[in-house]
Formats: structure tokens, C-alpha cells, sequence
């Protein structure tokens, strides 16, 4: 019993350590459509810290030369995450330390399989004739929220994800 307690503390610190260490460095997340231009794209972006989410949208967050987060596949093939790095730090003043990628099966298994088509039925930018023929009315962030509520999330999918390597952690 007495280990038991111990395993739990050391978890406890663990995880308020990583949370307290997103003051200073949050976590970048990212939605990657390993699939759109031949060598993927960026299609939405978070911003994860102790304060909670921030939406970040690809295709306005650039770097100096003006590459976007959206293009990092295309433009950086070779350091694609020390691209997003530079980006958020050029675009908003933070530095993350680790990016969290998720592919479309990975949002899937956590979020439902229609979790694609559910934020593209209300993304005004990207809307189409969707779930009900519906035109989107809302910010891409906005629907990636409704579409997530929607859904709810399935926990016990994440390491699983990970281990499937649908979900991939970066430190840069």
C-alpha cells in the first residue's frame, strides 16, 4: 500500500510539474491531414497551456519569409516541427518545446468518426453540404469545439493512438 502512495504522488508531481512548465513553454497541438498535398498539411492548430486551449489557425500564423503553418510539410520537409516552432514563435511570441501531432484516424478513434466531416459541416470557411446539408456558420475554432462537445472524448484511446503512432509527440 505504502508504494502504491508513492507511485501516485510521483504522478501527482509529474503532472503538476508538466502543467506548471506550460507557463513558460506551452504545447503546441496540431492537426495534421497526412493526406492533403502530397506531403500533409496542418489544418487546424491549439495552443495548450495551464490557462487552458487557444485556437491557432494555419493558414494565418507564418513565419519571416511568410510560410505558413498550414505548408510546413511542403515547405520544411525536413524539419516540418522546427518550422512550427519558428512560426508561433514569429506569429505569436511563444516558444513551445512540444508539439503534439494527430492524424485523422487518431482524431477518429478519440473524437468519433465523424469528428472531420461534423467541423467541416460547421466551419464557415470550409463549410459544404454536409451531415444535414447544412452551410457552416462558424469559426474553424468554434467548430472544432462543437464538433468535440458533440462527440465527447474517448480517453482510453490516446495511448493507444500513440502507440499506433496516430498521435506523435515532438520536442524541438
Amino acid at each position: 500500500m505504502k508504494k502504491l502512495s508513492v507511485v501516485l504522488l510521483i504522478i501527482v508531481v509529474l503532472v503538476v510539474g508538466f502543467m506548471l512548465s506550460t507557463l513558460s513553454s506551452p504545447v503546441l497541438i496540431m492537426a495534421d491531414d497526412v493526406e492533403e498535398g502530397g506531403g500533409g498539411a496542418v489544418d487546424m492548430a491549439a495552443k495548450f497551456s495551464i490557462t487552458g486551449f487557444e485556437w491557432i489557425y494555419p493558414g494565418s500564423s507564418v513565419n519571416a519569409q511568410g510560410q505558413t503553418l498550414h505548408n510546413i510539410h511542403l515547405d520544411s520537409p525536413d524539419d516540418p516541427y522546427g518550422a512550427a516552432r519558428d512560426i508561433m514563435t514569429y506569429t505569436y511570441n511563444f516558444t513551445p518545446h512540444l508539439i503534439v501531432s494527430i492524424n485523422n484516424d487518431g482524431a477518429e478513434a478519440i473524437f468519433g468518426t465523424s469528428i472531420v466531416d461534423d467541423i467541416r459541416a460547421n466551419d464557415a470557411y470550409n463549410g459544404y453540404a454536409g451531415n444535414d446539408k447544412v452551410q457552416g456558420t462558424m469559426s474553424r475554432g468554434d467548430a472544432v469545439n462543437a464538433a468535440m462537445t458533440k462527440n465527447g472524448m474517448n480517453v482510453f484511446q490516446i495511448p493507444i493512438q500513440a502507440l499506433l503512432g496516430n498521435i506523435a509527440f515532438h520536442f524541438v
